[in-house]
């Protein structure tokens, strides 16, 4: 909404409730008069249409709390005290002065003349006649490579950024030197403009100065006018422990620094991590698979686990131990962002020998006749065949 509606129209008195109403009662009362108000309900009523754009419109200022309170303030700041069809009396002032089309408020040629669009012109969320936009710095991408180990327990890399920043030549102003630019006349130096869109007004960048707020007449053969160029530097930034391959980890103001006072933008790091020969990892876990023999399986057995970063580890193998039954070993895994270390996920898988000698292929025939009596694939075929 532009300021002028701001001042012009009561939504308070639209929505019928009162300067002090809560959220809930401007919803119940926009709701009762949007359902009362909507063109498919009133088919035979040319105005309903433009009723129900006002109530939305009213609405949506009053329900946003950012918007109410510059709505409010607007119209606490001038009382109400307004001349829609232009000219000044009693109490009243002239709404082409505030928008920077009527003369000035002390008089032409007198000292500190100046228009009330000057002196307000930053209070409703643009900015001063003659002032220049501040940009924010535009975001950075870059990768980098980690090992596993380096990905477990966090790193601190260098990468060289190559970024937008103020012209060397023309210090930033786009100008040739021994000139200066000047004030755009489109946008009055604020950088956007007011596009209507009928019930309300949309602000976006000004399409002559592209937002700067200043025309450049005689550019700087450096940077063709644009006050920017590239800026290569270097600097320390520490990746967190616990990243996964391909994540996109964000570093808040280590982007291209900002024009005209503007904050810095952001380094975003893509990460790439290589695998590991033993090691894998889910969530803050690490996994492992460990060999171990039928008879540690059948029996049960303490078999030693290496860890990522640490000694071996013992681990228990309960007697009667399938192959692909996982165990768990607690604080053994990926460091965590607040310090903390998540688990080892060890998974046990039965090693088969290839090659007998005479004694172990003995002795395995009489375990098999030992167990003869026992069928590993009992009911099979009937689950199967969904019995």
């Amino acid at each position: 909404m532009s300021t002028k509606d701001y001042l012009e129209k009561d939504y308070y008195k639209v929505l019928g409730v009162s300067k002090t109403a809560t959220k809930d009662e401007i919803k119940q009362s926009y709701r009762k008069l949007a359902r009362a108000n909507h063109p498919d309900a009133n088919t035979g009523d040319p105005k309903a249409e433009d009723r129900f754009k006002e109530i939305s419109e009213a609405y949506t200022v009053l329900s946003d709390e950012k918007r109410r309170k510059e709505y409010d303030d607007a119209r606490s700041l001038f009382g109400g005290s307004y001349r829609p069809g232009g000219g000044t009396g009693p109490g009243g002032f002239d709404l082409g002065d505030l928008f920077g089309q009527g003369t000035s408020t002390t008089g032409p040629g007198a000292p500190g003349g100046e228009r009330l669009s000057d002196l307000f012109g930053g209070l409703f969320g643009g900015r001063g006649r003659g002032a220049t936009q501040s940009r924010r710095g535009a975001d950075v991408e870059t990768e980098t490579r980690l090992t596993f180990d380096e990905a477990a327990t966090g790193v601190t890399r260098s990468f060289q950024l190559t970024s937008d920043a103020a012209c060397p030549t023309c210090k930033g102003t786009g100008a040739k030197a021994g000139t200066a630019p000047r004030m755009c006349p489109k946008c009055a130096g604020t950088g956007h403009e007011n596009k209507n869109l009928g019930g309300f007004s949309l602000s976006e960048p000004c399409s002559e100065c592209r937002g700067r707020g200043l025309v450049v007449d005689d550019p700087c053969p450096t940077c063709s006018g644009s006050g920017r160029g590239k800026s290569t530097r270097t600097i320390q930034a520490r990746i967190p422990a616990g990243v996964s391959d391909g994540q996109r980890i964000r570093l808040k103001g280590k982007g291209a620094p900002g024009e005209n006072g503007g904050p810095a933008g952001d380094l975003y790091v893509v990460v790439h991590v290589q695998p590991h020969p033993v090691f894998g990892k889910t969530g803050d876990n690490l996994t492992i698979t460990v060999p171990v023999t039928f008879p540690e399986a059948a029996l049960g057995a303490d078999v030693r686990v290496p860890t990522l970063n640490g000694l071996p580890v013992t681990v228990k193998i309960p007697p009667g131990t399938p192959s692909g039954r996982t165990l768990r070993v607690r604080g053994k895994g990926a460091t965590r962002r607040d310090g903390t270390t998540g688990d080892m996920l060890v998974t046990v898988e039965v090693a088969v020998p290839r090659d007998l000698n005479g004694d172990a292929r003995e002795a395995l025939e009489k375990f098999r006749a030992a167990t003869a009596h026992e069928d590993p694939r009992h009911g099979l075929e009937a689950r199967a065949k969904g019995m």
